[in-house]
């Protein structure tokens, strides 16, 4: 529940929700339901507080349904809660019905919201174990990776999954850095061979001389100081799985080698005349056309049907934005683990920022600059100035988008609390929390400073040292 959105016009009863939060959460205040709803496709929240009195129009069970959809489709394991008056309990209700998980009524209370959030947690919790185990599929170790709010990443998943526990040839491709490596460790992991070895070969790492004999070994002698035999890769992954990343690098020699593995199994070391049989899963991986590289004559094109049996299109990271804030926790975790530092957040300037940039380097990119930001880092977040600055302008441009199909006066609205919250988030960075500094800082009195915060659901703990 770390991240919340609180939806209501009502001032009182907003700052009493966000002074109940736990330190941990992170809360956004809507006044508008339309807004909201673009709020949480462009982040994501674990939980949700609706105040009935925003819900306009029909309220059939019909509607109620559509309500709760508009969030559910979005992240299926968002939690609502149903913020009303004693007058509006049977509307209540029918939210409840309609897939609501609990309610709070007017005025609220400290204890409450906290005791539903808590309640909330142990069910998110408990439904996630149920999950698993009537579904033990994916391993323990590997649940947090193959989370995802995109499409496309869930039909990838979808195909690991049916394809993993078989013998078939994959071949993975996509843009350098979406993750082909990590792919095909979970398929591995997840085949029947998992307990044999996984030997990962990067093809376009290696000399063109050298590939074969890394492939396939060689015989003592086969060529200039050959001064031993050499077991291959081939041989290594021996009832196990091959992982070949850039496929498409591979020597017309190797090429020739790879077809007669896949055709029947056999193969012949470098300079050596006996057949060796082997049973060994492959898994390609490549960045480039091979189909087209068929056509033009540059990549074989048996070769290409033998290894394009089960095919899967990695998502680049600029397609699925909605897992960017998941990567960026998972990163965080990692980089906790390995450094000590006790980094507990990100600035929520960055993650605006990292979700607004278009990522040339994919995952493998964020990961470094994460790393990187990590390092450089010294206070308790991970902070806008320790990120390059192309980046962090590009939230620039993000924070004031123009919609010129609102009128001129929802326009001008829109872009004036854009750059509020905007103005917000940097103050308190500079300030680091301190409420007071902040409003001598801004020229306006700490009252205010407090209606703007309640306002735009910013929490001052968020950027305390």
């Amino acid at each position: 529940m770390a991240s919340i959105l609180v939806i209501s016009q009502r001032e009182e009863d907003v700052r009493l929700i966000n002074l109940s939060l736990p330190a941990a959460c992170h809360a956004e205040t809507a006044d508008d339901l339309d807004r909201a709803v673009e709020f949480h496709r462009k982040h994501l929240f674990d939980l949700v507080f609706l105040d009935l009195n925003m819900l306009k129009g029909d309220l059939s069970p019909k509607s109620h349904s559509e309500i709760i959809d508009h969030f559910r489709k979005l992240n299926p394991l968002v939690a609502i809660v149903i913020l009303s008056s004693k007058e509006t309990i049977r509307e209540t209700v029918n939210l409840i019905k309609a897939g609501a998980d609990d309610y709070l009524i007017y005025p609220v209370r400290k204890e409450e919201v906290r005791l539903v959030i808590d309640s909330l947690r142990e069910s998110v919790t408990q439904n996630l174990e149920l999950d698993y185990l009537r579904d033990q599929f994916w391993r323990s170790e590997w649940l947090e990776t193959v989370q995802t709010h995109t499409d496309s990443m869930r039909a990838v998943y979808k195909k690991i999954r049916a394809v993993a526990p078989t013998k078939a040839t994959v071949l993975l491709s996509g843009e350098t850095g979406t993750g082909k490596s990590l792919l095909a460790r979970i398929l591995h992991r997840h085949s029947n061979r998992s307990d044999e070895p996984f030997i990962s070969v990067h093809c376009g790492a290696i000399p063109e001389t050298l590939i074969e004999s890394e492939l396939f070994g060689h015989e003592k002698g086969a060529f200039t100081g050959a001064v031993r035999r050499k077991i291959g890769k081939f041989e290594m992954a021996r009832n196990g799985t091959i992982f070949l990343d850039e496929i498409g690098t591979l020597t017309s020699g190797a090429q020739v080698k790879l077809l007669q593995v896949l055709q029947d199994g056999t193969f012949n070391r470098v300079g050596g005349d006996a057949e060796l049989q082997v049973d060994v899963r492959v898994i390609a991986a490549t960045n480039s056309d091979l189909s087209a590289m068929s056509e033009r004559g540059e990549f074989r094109n048996d070769l290409f049907y033998r290894l394009n049996v089960f095919p899967i299109e990695v998502t680049a990271l600029r397609e699925r934005r909605a897992d960017i804030a998941h990567f960026v926790d998972q990163f965080l975790k990692k980089l906790n683990a390995l450094y000590g530092k006790n980094i507990r957040g990100v600035h929520p300037t960055v993650v605006k920022a990292l979700q607004s940039y278009h990522w040339p380097g994919n995952i493998r990119e964020l990961e470094n600059l994460m790393e990187r930001a990590y390092i450089l880092e010294s206070t308790p977040i991970l902070t806008p100035d320790n990120f390059p600055s192309e980046i962090i302008s590009s939230e620039s441009t993000a924070t004031l988008p123009l919609d010129a199909n609102l009128p001129l006066a929802a326009a001008r609205q829109k872009a004036t609390e854009d750059f509020e919250r905007h103005y917000l988030n940097e103050l308190f960075a500079v300030t680091k929390g301190r409420v007071n500094q902040a409003a001598k800082q801004a020229g306006i009195s700490t009252r205010q400073l407090n209606k703007l915060m309640v306002k735009h659901g910013i929490r001052k703990e968020t950027f305390k040292n």
